[in-house]
């Protein structure tokens, strides 16, 4: 059986672990955070989470573990068949991480932490986002799902990362930047959430978030 380390207030945790549940994967759940000790650095290299362990050893960041996901239990595909589509799909996922979630990720400092993020800071990462996601936009079909009319992996990454994203930048900016570029956006995270699974992985993080900042 697959074990899932990390913590629920992740969004790649959470990715990981919505994956598992739409694809029925029996898995258990080890809570376990960022560190540099020499225990964690043996199960994930660079101390990161999450991680997974499997029978064959662990494996470590998200992106890679849904790939290994999809091509061990093929039987409920989050991938479309098609070779081109499903290189669409990756695409969506790499535009999510790497030109939107990623640069979003240095506001969770003040959004999130109670820290302080420079307006230096906060001017350059507003730039690159308005430009991350006007590209996004170009991309997603919202019809009904963001690569077309099935549901996939990069449904699971763009309901995480969206309600990142927004929460940051209504805290920092005062506008939820997401929703600004792409309106389609508002029903979309609506018409996912009234998946079972996704409940479920929503219902974890509060709890999660809860114990996390008291």
């Amino acid at each position: 059986m697959i074990n899932l380390c990390g913590f629920a207030v992740s969004n790649y945790y959470n990715k990981t672990k919505l994956v598992l549940l739409e694809k029925e994967i029996a898995f258990t759940e080890e809570e376990v955070f960022p560190s540099q000790t020499e225990a964690l650095l043996n199960r994930s290299p660079l101390g990161k989470i999450p991680f997974i362990e499997t029978e064959y050893g662990c494996l470590s960041e998200s992106q890679v573990i849904l790939e290994y996901l999809e091509e061990t239990y093929p039987e409920i595909a989050l991938y479309p068949a098609d070779s081109f589509e499903r290189a669409k799909c990756r695409e969506l996922i790499q535009h999510l991480e790497l030109n939107v979630e990623l640069h979003a990720r240095r506001l969770y400092k003040e959004a999130l932490f109670g820290g302080t993020v420079s307006d230096e800071v906060k001017a350059e990462v507003k730039e690159r986002l308005d430009i991350g996601l006007k590209g996004l936009a170009r991309l997603a079909k919202f019809s009904p799902y963001i690569a077309g009319d099935s549901y996939t992996a990069a449904d699971c990454v763009a309901w995480l990362h969206f309600y990142m994203v927004s929460m940051a930048s209504q805290k920092i900016y005062g506008t939820d930047l997401v929703v600004m570029h792409i309106p389609a956006v508002a029903s979309y995270m609506q018409f996912i959430e009234t998946r079972p699974h996704v409940q479920k992985v929503a219902a974890d993080r509060e709890v999660a978030m809860a114990n996390f900042f008291k």
